[in-house]
């Protein structure tokens, strides 16, 4: 069996899906056989050449053309352009992965969950960090219970690619096409994180309360073309603190503005029996302290048995942030083609924006919001 697929979208999400699509019969040939069909976007001759580049057959200026001439559609657009043609691909029974956040309002988010959950297809949103190896392995110590009873949980994801005043603007600086700043951009992800780690009931369960505060330190950047400024209508930063429904209780932040940081996605968990500390920036190592353990020890989470490291090369070799896209492709479309669940799918991607929004109106008020 061999997948047509058809992607929207070809800068920066296009290339690492690309790449991690051109690398699945090689590492994951138990995953089905992907072709490469057609690529989306507006600028016919930029098209043209991205095509060439990442292995398109062919390409498409308007998706509308596609989504039900394809056996699987990827949406990588900017957020604005998610629900339009994720909700009609699903519609025509094409599977769907959209990028994250799921959309950029909340009543998008709603309406695309709903597409999918009505669709009897898989419909999958791009939380790539649930497939780092090391990420697996905390999972797994956590549902072993190794850890006891879950208390206290702490999420950051900073970067600092807008630092300088004079950075470029670009749409993920505009309200209406990105939806929000480092609130979506970044605290989707660590939201989603903290979801799949700790979201079971029976420990942590859903965050149920929230209080946060957004902050813009940049008003307005040059545009691209630096012959005009335009505004920031999004946060540079936020920080929230979470209440969850047992009782546990977290922090959570994001910037695109934090000096020294490239992409530190960190999270700690802490627990009666153990902890767990883990950051993006060093993506192979699980810092674990555990009942018998006197201090916290380095797992290099790299060997044979480690989620996914079979698939690589030999114990120790360490992988990378696009291995990771390899990892989600491959157990997407496996459940494509076997007609399987996919998680994270539409539901999880607007469970996470439906904290991310609390987190919104907890700023426009001043107080602790709920959740709903």
């Amino acid at each position: 069996m061999t997948l047509d697929v058809g992607v929207l979208g070809y800068r920066f999400m296009g290339k690492a899906h690309a790449n991690a699509l051109a690398r699945l019969p090689m590492f994951f040939p138990e995953a089905p056989a992907v072709n490469r069909d057609v690529l989306v976007g507006r600028d016919a001759e930029a098209l043209a050449d991205a095509a060439d580049r990442l292995g398109f057959d062919r390409t498409a200026t308007d998706w509308r053309d596609v989504v039900d001439d394809v056996d699987v559609f990827y949406n990588l657009g900017p957020n604005n352009l998610h629900p339009e043609p994720s909700i009609a691909a699903l519609e025509s029974g094409t599977p769907v992965f959209c990028e994250k956040p799921l959309a950029h309002t909340i009543d998008d988010a709603e309406a695309m969950a709903e597409a999918a959950s009505e669709a009897a297809v898989p419909a999958g949103c791009a939380f790539n960090y649930r497939f780092v190896p090391a990420i697996r392995y905390a999972k797994g110590l956590i549902d072993d219970g190794e850890l006891g009873e879950i208390r206290e949980v702490r999420g950051r994801y900073l970067q600092d690619w807008l630092v300088d005043p004079e950075a470029p603007w670009s749409w993920r600086n505009d309200e209406d096409v990105a939806g929000s700043g480092a609130l979506g951009d970044l605290g989707s992800h660590t939201v989603d994180l903290l979801r799949f780690l700790v979201g079971d009931p029976d420990r942590a369960g859903e965050i149920e309360r929230v209080s946060g505060q957004l902050r813009t330190f940049v008003d307005e950047r040059p545009a691209a073309d630096g012959d005009e400024r335009r505004p920031v209508t999004v946060d540079d930063a936020f920080t929230a603190q979470l209440e969850f429904e047992n009782g546990a209780i977290g922090t959570l932040e994001g910037s695109r503005v934090a000096t020294g940081h490239k992409n530190d996605h960190a999270v700690e968990i802490h627990g009666t029996a153990g902890s767990l500390g883990f950051s993006l920036e060093r993506l192979n190592e699980l810092g674990v302290l555990l009942a018998d353990d006197r201090g916290y020890r380095t797992v290099l989470v790299t060997d044979d048995g480690d989620p996914y490291v079979d698939h690589w090369w030999p114990p120790g070799h360490v992988l990378g942030w696009e291995h990771t896209f390899v990892h989600e492709n491959a157990e997407f479309l496996t459940a494509v083609a076997n007609g399987a669940s996919f998680a994270p799918n539409f539901a999880d991607g607007l469970a996470a924006q439906r904290v991310l929004a609390a987190v919104e109106r907890s700023d426009d008020r001043g107080e602790w919001v709920t959740v709903d």
